[in-house]
């Protein structure tokens, strides 16, 4: 985002922010792209802006049709299981295939594109869990009118399978994945810095600074909030940014999503050699990759572990005091304490929590009694004593 737009441009742009109603928005949209300049300096910027007016007009159409009683199948799936995962891809990469050979879901599995239109669910076993995958379609610049349905649900996931075919140039197809996503506010690769701006929450620009601002103050930030008119927000920074990191985030708010790649058709011609292209290109990046080959089950076994690993996770299995041990563990993020599973289980367990008791890696001893703040492992047994 430019941080030289003139003072007319920024004040539709402003008045977008403002805006509380679709049709606000779209014609505060359209009234800035007819007063921004277009160079060199505003191309992301007008580029997002177009995009974001068509997903509204899109948006506008469907509340029509639905009023109307035109309303077709939704896009949304409800979240189910320990953590929802969207498989992503260019066409004919193998995605409908693998998810039902994982899943066992319904998928329709055909050698043409475009043969998924809409979403489908199924569930991954992994040891005593299950991941929640959904099948979409291809995610392409060829079919616009499923891109913003398709970026919605992974915005909303808790992370990405993103599908290649090593048939063809898997680095393309990753890269072409990843543009689209990121112009759409979605971040397969972890970024140096992540920003979030919160309209509202009291008076006066608050900035909650877990890192540093590369080029400007804090007191920069509170001035380039009130170039829109924003007085009342809250700014949270986490790692390293700049100010348009920040002048984006008004606008365009961006989430990071944890990715695993797939490299699909490992058996034919060629394959090993553009994994290999792959591998080099994704390295450092933070991204998991496994090659595998849905047609013949090559390495399917190793994908549940892999997303397991990737989220960040651990199982805690629950004990009542001279209870037995519970067989569904509950899903917490790594370095989560005793007080953030009391906190899973019921509010009051953590507001009366008095100590635990830990069996399994965490503990020093089997039964070790330990405070709130002691941090838990995967595969832990917790008892938890509170105040009657």
């Amino acid at each position: 985002m430019p941080a030289n737009l003139p003072a007319e441009a920024r004040a539709k742009l402003a008045k977008y922010s403002e805006a509380k109603t679709i049709e606000e928005k779209i014609k505060a949209l359209e009234e800035f792209l007819a007063a921004v300049p277009k160079h060199k300096g505003t191309e992301n910027l007008l580029l997002w802006a177009r995009r974001r007016l068509a997903e509204l007009r899109e948006e506008l159409e469907r509340r029509k049709q639905r009023r109307g009683g035109g309303g077709g199948p939704r896009f949304f799936i409800e979240k189910s299981g320990a953590a929802q995962l969207v498989v992503l891809g260019p066409p004919n990469a193998g995605k409908s295939l693998l998810v039902q050979r994982l899943t066992g879901a319904k998928t329709h599995v055909a050698d043409y594109p475009f043969s998924t239109t809409l979403p489908v669910p199924g569930m991954l076993q992994y040891e005593d869990i299950q991941f929640q995958l959904i099948d979409t379609p291809p995610l392409t610049d060829e079919a616009p009118q499923y891109v913003p349905r398709i970026v919605g649900l992974a915005r909303n996931a808790d992370g990405v399978i993103l599908v290649v075919a090593l048939d063809r140039d898997p680095v393309a197809q990753y890269e072409d994945i990843k543009r689209i996503l990121r112009e759409h506010g979605v971040l397969i690769e972890k970024p140096r810095g992540v920003v979030r701006v919160r309209k509202g929450g009291g008076p006066g620009v608050k900035v909650q600074l877990r890192g540093r601002i590369l080029d400007g103050t804090v007191a920069d930030v509170e001035k380039l909030l009130a170039s829109y008119r924003i007085y009342s927000a809250v700014v949270e920074i986490e790692g390293e940014v700049t100010l348009d990191d920040i002048e984006e985030a008004i606008f365009k708010p961006v989430t990071y999503k944890p990715t695993l790649v797939i490299a699909n058709k490992v058996d034919v011609p060629g394959a090993v050699q553009r994994y290999k292209r792959l591998y080099e290109h994704l390295k450092g990046r933070g991204i998991g990759l496994i090659p595998v080959s849905v047609v013949r089950n090559y390495n399917l076994d190793k994908i549940g572990e892999f997303v397991f690993r990737m989220l960040r996770i651990i199982r805690v299995y629950t004990k009542q005091p001279n209870g037995e041990v519970s067989k569904t563990p509950l899903i917490l993020p790594k370095g989560a304490t005793v007080l953030d599973a009391a906190r899973k289980i019921h509010s009051d367990l953590a507001k009366y929590f008095t100590y635990a008791k830990i069996w399994g890696p965490s503990a020093k001893y089997p039964g070790e009694r330990v405070g709130p703040d002691h941090v838990l492992e995967d595969g832990d047994i917790v008892e938890i004593h509170a105040k009657r």
